[in-house]
């Protein structure tokens, strides 16, 4: 077992590692496998990527200090989470590393999920073997076209044949493909890839773009706070069928045909974090005081249509 694991800053406040103010309480464990270099991985957007400046106990915007192993078991507990999300980057003996860990989260009776890059089959079998319920797939650029420029150490096919095995392994709905808002495709392309999850049996779990000093894309700017939410709702509407009611102009989102009836019915999920059971993720996108792009707790869902003009 590693001796180290990361923490994320709010899980850590949440367990009473560190004494802070928490705005909006994690409902799910996030940690991360702790390695004192770069992830081999060059990713764009990410600040743990081989070619990245910033600052290493980053992931997103949030600060991930490590943490003795033991420590972390004996204060899981008081953070009273109902998941654990163990995040990992690729080095040497990391496969190793979450195999540990694994094991050592299987004696605090808690799902656990994994977000990973592609392993074989048999590792999936492992995981479930010690717990593991989803597998976070990091997908992320929702486009072929701009794929291997993101990201270039993995291919689009790779990844889709990955998701594909999580679901042979873990059955319909575990896998959930992790999709950046942000890296330069368009609407057209991540309903597209809505479309692909979903008939492959796989779940999507929507992520805005956050630009990192010190990372490839420190300069990009984020996505608007109005497209987000319309690729929310247009995610929600291709999960239930009914992508035939997505409006677009040329390949971008331009409304939705649905009744003002049928809108004020859009339960106010849509727009909070969706992913595996019980994440919340508060923060990882914005920073406090700012609208969430994905919002922790239930939003007033009429509130949120009428800000984008959906509904008067």
């Amino acid at each position: 077992m590693p001796e180290l694991v990361r923490v994320s800053y709010g899980t850590a406040i949440a367990m009473g590692l560190i004494r802070a103010k928490l705005l909006a309480k994690p409902t799910t464990a996030y940690l991360m496998t702790y390695w004192p270099g770069r992830c081999s991985n060059d990713c764009a957007f990410c600040a743990q990527a081989r070619s990245s400046r910033a600052d290493l106990e980053k992931l997103s915007r949030v600060v991930w200090p490590a943490f003795q192993i033991e420590k972390v078991l004996r204060a899981l507990p008081a953070g009273n989470f109902v998941r654990i999300c163990l995040q990992t980057i690729e080095y040497p003996g990391m496969l190793d590393d979450v195999f540990g860990l694994l094991e050592a989260f299987s004696l605090i009776n808690l799902p656990v999920s994994v977000s990973i890059t592609p392993v074989d089959s048999d590792v999936l079998e492992g995981f479930r073997s010690l717990g593991v319920d989803h597998i976070g797939v990091g997908l992320d650029a929702a486009s072929e076209r701009i794929f291997s420029d993101i990201k270039p150490d993995t291919s689009w096919d790779e990844v889709w044949d990955f998701a594909e095995r999580v679901v042979d392994v873990f059955g319909h709905g575990k896998a959930v493909i992790h999709i950046i808002v942000g890296l330069g495709e368009t609407d057209k392309e991540l309903v597209d890839a809505f479309i692909r999850a979903r008939e492959l049996g796989a779940d999507v779990s929507l992520f805005a773009f956050t630009p990192i000093k010190g990372t490839r894309l420190e300069n990009l700017k984020p996505p608007s706070v109005e497209r987000y939410r319309k690729i929310q709702l247009a995610r929600y509407l291709v999960d239930i069928g009914m992508e035939d009611t997505i409006i677009f102009e040329g390949n971008s989102i331009a409304g939705f045909a649905l009744s003002g009836e049928e809108l004020l019915r859009i339960p106010p999920a849509v727009f909070m974090t969706h992913g595996c059971p019980g994440c919340n993720r508060p923060y990882y996108n914005e920073r406090p005081g700012k609208e969430p792009y994905n919002y922790p707790f239930p939003p007033k869902g009429d509130e949120v249509l009428k800000s984008l003009g959906i509904i008067p």
